[in-house]
């Protein structure tokens, strides 16, 4: 028993040994975070338009909801700079002092295009039929990447002359970087329009008067040094 006693606390003893042998030192270490961000310009026009009807006859509102939206994606076809997707489409009951009065039926399609010029056209002639829920503007993948990348360059530029800075101010030889996040900021579209206008319209409306501005594209890049002794 005697012995049993001795060696136990000796062995926690030489884990402790062991725990601290293989345990990295961890002091010294220190956060740095740095944003570079460049104004980019939006190149890509995005809109969202609807057919809208309402009614008794649910069937009779699908068939000419249908037949709208097919010729309109018969005439934004013509267009060969736009791209248009079939969006959401829904039948849902009008209420009106809680009592049906009715149903409305609404399909929506985005269109979304590089030539502004030739969707603020499209856009105007397809408001004969159709109702404008939103125009907006966004920087298309490419050229968001493209500008993430030199902001990311620039970003570990500035991240490295901080570090620079620290160690000498710190009075160390130098350090080492033990981990790095770099993060860029998601971007949405950005809101330029939006209309309630009555779907049918007695002529074709003017193209709406656009301009599509600029977005903000930041890279943020964080990480810990730590000091050489």
């Amino acid at each position: 028993m005697k012995l049993t006693r001795i060696a136990f606390p000796v062995l926690l003893l030489c884990l402790a040994n062991a725990w601290a042998d293989t345990t990295p030192l961890t002091y010294d270490r220190i956060s740095l975070a740095v944003t570079a961000g460049e104004d980019v310009e939006n190149d890509t026009l995005i809109s969202l338009m609807y057919a809208q009807k309402e009614g008794n006859d649910p069937s009779l509102l699908a068939t000419e909801v249908n037949r709208v939206i097919k010729s309109a994606i018969e005439m934004a076809k013509g267009e060969s700079a736009v791209k248009i997707q079939t969006m959401e489409y829904n039948t849902s009951p009008v209420y009106r002092s809680q009592v049906l009065s009715g149903w409305r039926v609404r399909q929506s399609i985005r269109l979304e295009s590089r030539d502004a010029a030739a969707l603020s056209n499209l856009i105007g002639r397809l408001q004969a039929d159709l109702g404008v829920g939103s125009i907006s503007y966004a920087v298309s993948p490419e050229r968001r990447r493209g500008a993430e990348n030199e902001l990311v360059k620039s970003a570990i530029a500035d991240f490295r002359q901080r570090a620079d800075m620290v160690t000498e101010q710190m009075g160390r030889s130098g350090y080492r970087l033990v981990q790095m996040n770099v993060n860029t900021s998601g971007l949405g579209p950005m809101p330029v329009a939006r209309s309630s206008r009555g779907m049918m319209m007695a002529a074709e409306a003017p193209p709406p008067a656009l301009e599509a501005g600029t977005r903000r594209v930041e890279v943020r890049v964080d990480g810990t040094i730590e000091l050489k002794p």
